[in-house]
Formats: structure tokens, C-alpha cells, sequence
């Protein structure tokens, strides 16, 4: 007799990202020429600084176990990079080192939220969030925005989430945003902190985008906005995006002490401490930087550019510029409703992609928009010119 899974688990859909990327691996390895829009990974090796700091660390026979929260100097390090790019002051003892900043996130929900608790998330959302707010036991409350209003909350779509919602404890903001790269003005965080703090609702701030912004916008944290705000917030980040570190696995978390202290607790019967030479590594990462992670910012800027460019030459394709991270989301919507072979979804749209002209992306469905797809611009610009030329051959062929 096989055992029954929990209902947690049947509520917990696989990752459509990694599954796309693992299948685009698949046909790669049988020898197809797939262009991969769809993982969000940037292409750039890790800087030689931080791997020569690793190396070292390897040598010093830094492999033990570390304190579960992290070492102190990277702690420090983080407190004085929090302090140095967001004008924050916070004490090693209010963060927390994480295997990745998703680590992060749920380490905090399991720490605030009781079953049926209320977890704030905008729409469009990166696929993880409802799931983490599941695995805490807690309720998914969905805020839908507009792409004319930059797919960010509305002030008054937030209050009447609160209010609709009697158990809402949590708000889950992303700025700069996966999937659509929108960024939050100061303003707009103002009024958003302005609601939290009125209504006691904690404020995760997945902020693992902060160096990808573009043209003059800048990156702005909600806890930076007052000491109220601050109160209420618990900032995540990490080294992954940034510094092109994804394969090292380490995020953090930084807020109000007793809920790092109560999210380490958690770590401490889950994951335990991040890898030590990871650590060692983001030592040096945060306190000896580089022009590198500048040098890619740049080069990020440019394949924006001109994938959105290609993109805004298609007929019927409707694109928001993103001012960070490096996705895009356009609307292909007239093509669902204009095709010749049957095609009613983006998920059915990906796969015919797919399979015909061997171009991977996401269906924004699984971001909570439907009739969207979202392209990952960390690629080389062959790529982004040849995948965006295929996705415009396959719209050209099942519309016309």
C-alpha cells in the first residue's frame, strides 16, 4: 500500500522554471539549438575575486560547520552594506545567512505565521511566493494590478486587501519585481508603508534585484522610509543575481531581532548553517567589490534595450519596459484569440514554441497573469536576436 502524502503537498505544483529548464536541457543534450529564455540565472561566470576568495578559504581548510546564522564577518559585512547602499543601521544579531534568499522568505513566514494567517501578494508574483505562504500553513490573498499602472499596488487595491482580509499579517513586495522588472518609486513605498504600519502587517521586501535598475531609476528600500516602516519590514536579498552566484546558494534576512532570532530557529531544524566556503566567498564579495558587477549591470542595460525594441516591432504585442531585474512580460493575448492551430493559452503557446522553433520561456500564468509570456534577457545578444526572431516567425505562422 503506498503511503498518502500530506494535503500540504498536493497543493505544491513544481517549479515551471526549473521544469522548462530542464527540459530545454534535455533537447540541448540530444543536440537541438534551444535559445532559453526562461531561467532566471545571469550568464556571467562569478567575478575572480570572489572565487580566489573561495579557493582560499578551501585551503585554510575552512570546511566545518559555522555558526547556524552565519559568521560574524559576513554578517558584518552585510550590516555594512546595508548601511553603506540603503542607509540602514542594523546589528549583526539582526540578520540572518540563509542557502539562498527563497531560504529566507520561508524561514520568515514559518516564523510569523500561524495556520490560516493571511499572506498580501501582488499580482504578477514570482511562482514561489503562494507556495512558501502554503508550506507555512498560511492563506495566499492575491492584489491584482494593471499594466497600465506599471503592473505595481494601488494604494487603495492594498487598503481594500487588508480589509477584505481579517487574518492578513504578511505583505510580500518585490522590487525590482520578477517577472515584469518594475520598480517602486519612493513615493509609492511611502504610501505602501504608510497602510502596512497602520494595519500591522509585516513587510517582506524581496529586494535580490537592488543592483539590476536601469536608465535613472533608483532602487529604494521600504525600510529605509521611516523607522516605523523599518519596524515592520524584514528585508531579504543575496548574492545570486548580482554578483552571479546562483550555483553558491547563500541569501539573508535582515529585520526586527525577535524575528530573525525565531526564523534561525527554524533554520536550525531545516537547513542549518550555509556552506562555509560560500560564506567566505561573500565576505569578500560585499566588502572588496569590483567594477564586475557594474560591468554586468551595464551589459543587462543593453540586452533590455534591445530585446524590447525587437519586441515593440511585433504587431499586437503589448511591452512595459521593465526599469529592473532582466525579465520582460509582454502581452501576446490577440495572438491567443488570433491563431489558426487551436492555440487558447500562453502555457499551450510555450509548448508549441517549444517544440517548433526550440525558443524556451515562461506562460506568465504562472505568474498570475494570464495571456502574458516572460522573457529572461540574461542571455548573449545572439541569442536574444535569434530567440526573438524565432518567437516572431511563430506568431507570424499561426496568425496569418
Amino acid at each position: 500500500m503506498a503511503i498518502k502524502l500530506s494535503n500540504r503537498t498536493k497543493l505544491i505544483k513544481p517549479s515551471p522554471t526549473l521544469s522548462l529548464s530542464a527540459k530545454a536541457t534535455q533537447m540541448r543534450q540530444a543536440g537541438i539549438d534551444v535559445v532559453n529564455f526562461g531561467v532566471g540565472e545571469p550568464d556571467f561566470n562569478t567575478p575572480e575575486y570572489i572565487k580566489a576568495a573561495a579557493h582560499k578559504a578551501i585551503d585554510a581548510n575552512f570546511t566545518r560547520y559555522t555558526a547556524n546564522a552565519g559568521i560574524i564577518e559576513l554578517r558584518e559585512a552585510i550590516a555594512a552594506k546595508l548601511m553603506r547602499d540603503n542607509g540602514l543601521s542594523y546589528s549583526p544579531k539582526d540578520i540572518l545567512v540563509s542557502p539562498g534568499a527563497k531560504a529566507s522568505i520561508l524561514n520568515i513566514l514559518i516564523a510569523v505565521c500561524d495556520t490560516d494567517d493571511q499572506v498580501l501578494i501582488p499580482v504578477p508574483y514570482w511562482v514561489t511566493y503562494p507556495y512558501q505562504t502554503l508550506m507555512a500553513d498560511a492563506v495566499p490573498v492575491y492584489i491584482q494590478t494593471e499594466v497600465s499602472e506599471g503592473y505595481k499596488i494601488q494604494p487603495q487595491a492594498l487598503q481594500e486587501a487588508i480589509d477584505d482580509s481579517p487574518c492578513a499579517k504578511v505583505l510580500i513586495l518585490n522590487s525590482p519585481s520578477n517577472p515584469t522588472g518594475a520598480v517602486y518609486s519612493r513615493e509609492e513605498l511611502e504610501t505602501i508603508a504608510e497602510i502596512c504600519v497602520k494595519n500591522d502587517i509585516l513587510i517582506i521586501s524581496d529586494e535580490i534585484y537592488e543592483r539590476l535598475v536601469y536608465d535613472d531609476v533608483k532602487h529604494v528600500s521600504i525600510a529605509s522610509i521611516s523607522q516605523e516602516a523599518k519596524d515592520h519590514t524584514v528585508i531579504v536579498n543575496g548574492v545570486s543575481k548580482a554578483y552571479a552566484m546562483t550555483g553558491w546558494r547563500l541569501g539573508y534576512a535582515a529585520g526586527p531581532s525577535h524575528i530573525i532570532n525565531a526564523a534561525g530557529r527554524v533554520q536550525e531544524h531545516t537547513t542549518s548553517c550555509v556552506n562555509s566556503i560560500t560564506q567566505k566567498a561573500c565576505v569578500t564579495a560585499l566588502n572588496d567589490e569590483d567594477d564586475s558587477i557594474e560591468n554586468m549591470r551595464k551589459e543587462f542595460w543593453k540586452r533590455r534595450d534591445y530585446m524590447y525594441d525587437m519586441l515593440m516591432k511585433i504587431p499586437n504585442v503589448v511591452c512595459k519596459k521593465p526599469q529592473g531585474a532582466f525579465y520582460i512580460m509582454p502581452d501576446i493575448s490577440w495572438y491567443l484569440a488570433n491563431n489558426k492551430i487551436g492555440i487558447k493559452t500562453a502555457a499551450h503557446f510555450c509548448d508549441q514554441l517549444l517544440e517548433k522553433y526550440h525558443v524556451a520561456m515562461v506562460d506568465g500564468g504562472s505568474f498570475g497573469v494570464k495571456g502574458t509570456v516572460r522573457f529572461s534577457y540574461a542571455n548573449s545578444m545572439e541569442n536574444i536576436n535569434k530567440g526573438v526572431t524565432r518567437f516572431t516567425e511563430f506568431l507570424k505562422e499561426i496568425s496569418s
